[in-house]
């Protein structure tokens, strides 16, 4: 017998597709993915679905979802680090869900900026309860970071480069390893902190292949107009950026 909670859930008028807000839920876990999507359809949401965190922040960049799902344990990139990487571009609220719910895993998460959790194994109820509560918040408006490097200007939510003017091509990685430099520019970058930064605490790779996209960066930098090189290679040490340059 279908629960009353979900069959009153599922008699609300759903709104028009044009003002219906938007949901992505990111979870590999099927069963769960079936069920935090209909509860969302069921409260009126449009909802996408991605099965990992890498696959979830592509479809983030494209769409601006009111709601964002993520599972914390999420098979190479988690979702702590999905988190972080959303709140650089996005002001979607925010719920994480996670097997354990320890006071120190929703700490990381809330300061991540995580707006709530829910636990593994949730009802329905509860989970529709807190979605529709989060709702209710006003999404706080997040200003344009704009970063400029004398003729080059990185815009970190429009995820544009540009070179005295004119937009500069540059691949996803590309982009995350310049933005990551001027976001604390003169600061001495390690390989391992690149690494980390682009690809996730937990993905595993040879850190050289750090240095093959800096070199493809670089020279996507020298070839615009100024020859603009801000990046500089520390020996021994990694890379860091010329504020003044």
């Amino acid at each position: 017998m279908p629960s009353p909670v979900l069959t009153a859930l599922a008699t609300r008028p759903r709104r028009p597709l044009a003002s219906r807000p938007t949901a992505l839920v990111i979870e590999d876990a099927e069963e769960f993915a079936r069920l935090s999507r209909r509860i969302l359809e069921q409260g009126g949401y449009e909802v996408h679905q991605a099965a990992s965190g890498e696959r979830g922040l592509d479809a983030a960049r494209v769409h601006d979802y009111d709601l964002v799902l993520i599972d914390v344990a999420l098979p190479g990139m988690d979702g702590f680090e999905v988190c972080r990487r959303l709140r650089t571009f996005t002001d979607a609220h925010v719920v994480m869900v996670t097997a354990h719910g320890s006071e120190v895993e929703k700490v990381i998460g809330f300061r991540l900026g995580a707006d709530d959790y829910v636990t593994k194994p949730y009802s329905p109820v509860l989970l529709a309860a807190r979605i529709e509560a989060v709702r209710r918040r006003p999404r706080a408006p997040r200003a344009p970071e704009v970063r400029r490097v004398g003729t080059l200007e990185l815009d970190v939510a429009g995820r544009e480069v540009t070179v005295a003017g004119i937009p500069l091509a540059l691949t996803r990685i590309e982009f995350d390893l310049l933005s990551a430099l001027t976001a604390s520019p003169r600061k001495v970058f390690s390989r391992s902190e690149l690494h980390e930064d682009v690809w996730g605490r937990t993905y595993e790779g040879d850190l050289r292949v750090v240095d093959v996209h800096i070199g493809n960066l670089r020279r996507k930098l020298r070839a615009a107009p100024g020859s603009p090189d801000p990046i500089t290679t520390v020996r021994g040490l990694g890379y860091r950026l010329q504020s003044g340059a």
